[in-house]
């Protein structure tokens, strides 16, 4: 295999995902029971590639102290981009660090390893300087469709407003050695630089080829598309525990009381307790060392590391960040919901609550559905909150 080394894009914040990228990047958020990031880098190892060239930025300890000098034993080697200025821009700061031909990928996209594959295996045996991987949506609308004729691109349109397309840029690149005197030719619009616009520079004198890849394919914008990442994990099976019966995984460190109901799909990562007659499911992961007190209902939902549920609580359609402490007897009920993020209205959004890290909430509060809690903030026991709670603020009775 020529191609042998990949750049991952992991530099972005995710604005959009706020409350919950306050203290890490978008590729550090769960999927399941494990971050983004690494699902991908399980399937760059997984399709071969013996060398991972990580570009960070925004929050970058966090990824490498978690994944280190290494991963699955393949060598990782870090570079910075220090203004998020588009993704051909953070492809350019690995110039130094990549030779010969290179595969690209985003961090923030769950994708398989026959997909990785397949763009590989394309790019190898055509004469293109590159090869983009494309999926196929029922609805490309904030995405980047795609025309073709036959095997090759023939145009990208970013954000469509209509859905009459039906393929999509999958984020799945292989290039040849000279896309980064490529990037380096592509003019800026409006102070960033997209590696799609060198594609389209491409086109102007060079084939693209392309690669239709399918199977999981799932990315997160918005804070409660992470329970729809979540969910498709699960769906697929990418859950690295062992599964205790179908559908359930829970690690072997975990205490699952005997009186407590798994409804699957429904996994529990390492030194987690859940206590009695606790029902969790369906569609709900819950990471390490957390701990779930008794008579607790949890259903489509998302608990992060560290996270404390008091006896007694319901969650439901929710996500927990890190560190999180809901008392006895708190409510958040799921249903639909009409959130604002910056100056634009989600109407009917199934979204019961989003608690992000070191968030408290003291006993019998209720947490109308839509309600996004900042990092940090606390609840007084007994109080109701709508609508959104900055990070460290305080809602009182």
């Amino acid at each position: 295999m020529s191609v042998t080394t990949a750049v991952v894009l992991a530099a972005g914040e995710g604005t959009r995902l706020r409350p919950l990228t306050r203290n890490r990047p978008k590729p550090m958020l769960p999927a399941a029971t494990r971050p983004i990031l690494e699902h991908v880098l399980d399937a760059l190892v997984e399709a071969g590639l013996q060398r991972l060239v990580l570009v960070v930025g925004y929050r970058r300890q966090r990824v490498q102290e978690h994944v280190g000098p290494e991963y699955r034993n393949v060598p990782v080697e870090y570079v910075t981009q220090y203004k998020q200025l588009g993704s051909g821009h953070a492809l350019a700061q690995a110039r130094e660090a990549v030779s010969g031909s290179v595969l690209v990928v985003n961090g923030d996209h769950l994708v398989e390893v026959e997909a990785v594959q397949r763009v590989v295996d394309r790019f190898e045996t055509d004469d293109a300087p590159a090869t983009l991987g494309v999926i196929e949506r029922d609805d490309p609308r904030g995405y980047g469709a795609v025309t073709l004729d036959g095997d090759e691109l023939v145009e990208i349109v970013e954000n469509p407003e209509t859905d009459a397309y039906r393929l999509i840029n999958a984020g799945i690149y292989a290039f040849d050695e000279t896309v980064f005197e490529r990037i380096e030719a592509t003019p800026r619009t409006a102070g960033e630089l997209a590696l799609t616009d060198t594609i389209e520079r491409m086109l102007e004198r060079d084939r693209v080829s392309v690669s239709r890849v399918g199977g999981l394919w799932v990315d997160a914008t918005y804070p409660w598309d992470l329970l729809s990442v979540t969910t498709s994990v699960l769906d697929h099976g990418r859950v690295n525990l062992p599964e205790r019966r179908p559908g359930v995984w829970a690690a072997e460190s975990a205490q699952v009381h005997e009186t407590a109901t798994l409804r699957p799909p429904v996994a529990v990562a390492a030194d987690t307790e859940v206590g009695p007659s606790s029902v969790l499911g369906p569609a709900v992961a819950v990471g390490r060392n957390a701990t779930v007190g008794a008579n607790v209902t949890v259903e489509r939902s998302l608990l992060d590391a560290d996270t404390r549920l008091g006896n007694g609580v319901t969650l439901v359609d929710s996500i927990c960040g890190e560190s999180v402490t809901v008392g006895v007897g708190v409510t958040v009920p799921g249903g639909p919901a009409d959130i604002q993020v910056d100056d634009r209205v989600f109407r009917g959004r199934r979204l019961g609550a989003v608690l992000a890290d070191r968030v408290q909430v003291g006993g019998a509060a209720t947490l109308v559905p839509g309600t996004l809690v900042g990092p940090g903030a606390s609840v007084e026991t007994g109080a109701t909150v709508d609508g959104q709670v900055p990070e460290n603020g305080r809602v009182v009775r």
